[in-house]
């Protein structure tokens, strides 16, 4: 099986879900592809508050770094550099500064001169194609994460509230594998629980 994670890095129930799909990955053997998804792209043109616009700024400047790091290193360096944005930014608590980025480089073990794409929008074009991508799989207009298993369709979410220990992590993935073989299959939603 393969697992493919559209994540913008700014949002805290995404950090969780990737922590689920890379865990469930890790013990079972199985591949992990990072795609990157805007929230800035997704709300453009949008009313949105000043303190999401700002948040969206950060985080693109954030991909565009990730971006970067995956052309001159692939995806373990994707994978590498989006575990150390988060663990700063969704455990730590740090805001998604300049230095901030500089210091996740260094944690995942990255050139600093990556840094320098923060502010170069030739990457924007990489996270266009990516997040437009991520939405057609998934066939309307959604947030992050979008999740798909090995060809099937894309999903948005799953959104949990906090990583599942293992053997509900196993349960969630394998029903989620077993959605994504039903063409019929359209949505399903609850009441979405406070992060923990």
């Amino acid at each position: 099986m393969s697992i493919t994670l559209w994540f913008d890095p700014i949002c805290p129930f995404t950090w969780r879900t990737s922590r689920w799909v890379r865990d469930v990955a890790t013990r079972r053997g199985e591949s992990v592809t990072w795609r990157f998804m805007s929230l800035a792209i997704l709300n453009e043109g949008k009313d949105i508050p000043e303190r999401l616009h700002k948040a969206h700024q950060k985080s693109t400047a954030a991909l565009r770094v990730l971006a970067a790091a995956e052309q001159r290193f692939g995806q373990p360096a994707v994978d590498r550099l989006y575990s150390a944005i988060g663990h700063r930014v969704h455990v730590l608590d740090d805001d998604l500064t300049t230095d901030t980025l500089a210091g996740a480089l260094g944690d995942a073990g990255l050139p600093a001169d990556l840094l320098r794409a923060a502010d170069d929008d030739a990457y924007d074009t990489v996270l266009s194609e990516s997040h437009h991508l991520g939405q057609s799989r998934v066939g309307t207009e959604s947030g992050s994460p979008v999740t798909a298993i090995d060809d099937g369709p894309g999903f948005f979410g799953p959104v949990v509230a906090s990583v599942p220990a293992a053997d509900e992590a196993d349960r969630l993935i394998d029903a989620m594998r077993l959605l994504s073989t039903v063409p019929v299959f359209s949505e399903l939603k609850r009441e979405r629980a406070p992060l923990s």
